[in-house]
């Protein structure tokens, strides 16, 4: 065992006592400075991480007995970083700039921390504000323009969170401007006062946009709610006899089918998809042909998602301008989708194996998602989202679901916000399952009004519930739970028709 050299962990003098934050941010060209981290575990990855993804080109050495798997890759990957498996000595610092204690040890800690102020060299020791000389805060990018965060050392998740809001608020063509701003700077002539005159008339129109007026959105929606509950409720009662005679009596499919739309909104509300997929995979192994499960998994998507679109409208979950690239290419997807699954309405003892082959697919699809974590780069996001919208809201209609696996796993797939992107998809769904509904209420007579009845209440009770409790339930085991049930549903369908057949 390495004894080290006895330490004074005496901490000086500092302003921590002083109201408010009275950190001074600044902005270090690395690249032209050496820094130097001890410790290559989880913590010192961990810094590592956050310097080399804000400055690629940082000239870093890393000294640690142990290095894990995951630092040596990154030396292989980034020129700039040098590691030394060996123990610390005060001499290591001597051609340090900046210094990052980042080990689990106390002593040793304190121990670089002393031989960095006797070199009076800045240092950071991991988890120990009050031994640091600076933070490495929680950074914003986009392309040139850099925001840091900082919280004082008091909470870096809620610095963490801020990044988290503030990276879905920016759009990413705000690079765009700041370029466009710069090249403009440069071609301006005159004093100083005269530029900055300029500059500013340019710019004004990013503070003078018009807020949203919340109360009309607020009318948009619940007016489109109750206006598509009465265009379905009376298309039901005039065109269809079944529905009248499911009013006077209640058969136990009902209840069925209310227990399930339950459970079914429940998870969805959790994972943000597998609604529409858990539903036909149900409906169908109760006998409830394709077009007719489809039908029914819309028209209780109606007012599931439009509850839940208002429930995450409330929480401010909505990106605006992702919900028009994706709410009316969905919708056109979502009719041509019903009308033609609605036309093979007769062929439902053949389009039964092929949904259900469609319903294994998703199921696969949510299984693997359950352990696959990484996203794409911001700069790699999904550009043609409204060719996205019109082929989640086709698939979804012929398939009785997959707008959310669909749509929903590809915009976090491609660095979407997770949050925003649930709520966005869950509003935009309501648009696409009224669509949807309708096309299905022209052009069938089914038979089966219990189901749909249960799936509709079921589901429309479970909604409010669901968007609260959406960042609360482990995501990774409902996910491989429903992976697994839709699964064993969609093969049972599958096999059954070929033991019919064959």
């Amino acid at each position: 065992m390495t004894l080290l050299p006895k330490v004074n962990t005496d901490i000086a003098k500092t302003d921590e006592g002083a109201s408010g934050n009275q950190l001074f941010p600044v902005f270090l060209k690395l690249g032209q400075l050496h820094t130097v981290i001890i410790g290559a575990g989880y913590v010192g990855l961990e810094k590592l991480t956050a310097i080399l993804t804000n400055s690629a080109h940082a000239r870093i050495t890393v000294i640690a007995k142990e290095v894990s798997v995951a630092v040596s890759k990154m030396a292989q990957a980034y020129d700039g970083l040098t590691i030394l498996q060996k123990p610390f000595e005060s001499i290591d610092l001597d051609n340090a700039d900046i210094v990052i204690a980042a080990t689990d040890d106390a002593e040793l800690n304190n121990y670089v921390r002393q031989s960095a102020r006797e070199r009076k060299l800045l240092v950071n020791v991991a988890d120990k504000p009050s031994l640091c000389d600076f933070y490495l805060g929680s950074i914003v990018q986009k392309g040139d323009l850099k925001i840091a965060i900082s919280t004082n050392g008091k909470s870096p998740t809620v610095a963490k969170r801020l990044k988290e809001v503030l990276n879905e608020a920016l759009p990413a063509e705000l690079d765009i401007t700041l370029q466009q701003m710069n090249q403009l700077r440069n071609t301006l002539y005159g004093d100083f006062t005269s530029k900055v005159k300029k500059l500013n008339k340019v710019t004004a129109i990013l503070v003078e946009a018009k807020p949203v007026k919340k109360k009309n959105l607020i009318w948009l929606i619940w007016g489109a709610i109750i206006l598509s509950i009465l265009i379905v409720f009376t298309a039901l009662w005039y065109n269809e006899p079944g529905f009248k005679g499911f009013i006077q009596t209640v058969s136990p499919k009902f209840y069925y089918f209310l227990a399930a739309g339950f459970l079914f909104a429940m998870i969805d509300g959790a994972i943000g998809m597998s609604y529409g997929v858990t539903s036909t995979s149900f409906s169908l192994s109760m006998g409830i042909p394709p077009a007719s499960a489809s039908m029914g998994v819309h028209l209780s998507e109606i007012m599931s998602n439009g509850i839940a679109g208002w429930m995450h409208y409330r929480m401010g979950n909505i990106n605006w301008k992702l919900f028009k690239l994706l709410v009316f290419p969905g919708m056109i997807g979502a009719f041509m989708g019903a009308y033609i699954l609605s036309s093979l309405e007769h062929y439902s003892l053949y389009t039964k194996p092929v949904v259900s082959l469609y319903t294994l697919i998703l199921g696969c699809v949510i299984l693997s998602k359950a352990f696959k974590t990484k996203t794409l780069k911001s700069s790699e996001k999904v550009k043609r989202i409204s060719l996205l919208g019109l082929g989640g809201g086709f698939i979804d209609a012929v398939g009785g679901g997959g707008w959310g696996s669909i749509v929903l796993s590809t915009l976090i797939a491609g660095g979407r916000h997770p949050r925003f992107s649930l709520g966005t998809v869950k509003l935009s769904r309501f648009f696409v399952a009224l669509v949807g509904s309708i096309t299905f209420i022209t052009m069938l007579s089914s038979k089966h009004w219990d189901a749909v009845a249960g799936l509709v209440i079921g589901s429309a009770i479970a909604s409010p519930i669901a968007a609260k409790i959406s960042n609360k339930i482990s995501a990774k085991t409902i996910m491989v739970a429903v992976g697994i049930i839709v699964i064993i549903i969609s093969i049972r369908s599958i096999g059954i028709f070929l033991i019919k057949f064959l």
